[in-house]
């Protein structure tokens, strides 16, 4: 078995331009059906169920078991 692509006959050159063809298509289709969805203007990745939770002060949370120090 020959491993060179140089010295491949004309059968293993369209074999391989076969496979790139079909894993560019793959590439193209899977891309197309895996954009975002449109919502008016805004543009929304994922639907949230549930409230949304807004910051409104920052807060600080930390665990610790040495002395505190102010």
């Amino acid at each position: 078995m020959n491993y060179s692509i140089l010295s491949a006959d004309r059968n293993t050159h369209l074999k391989i331009i076969t496979l790139a063809l079909i894993a560019a298509l793959t590439v193209a289709v899977v891309g197309l059906n895996a954009r975002v969805e449109e919502a008016g203007n805004q543009v929304t990745a994922a639907k949230a169920n549930g409230p949304v939770v807004k910051a409104n002060k920052v807060i600080q949370i930390t665990t610790s078991d040495g002395s505190e120090v102010h």
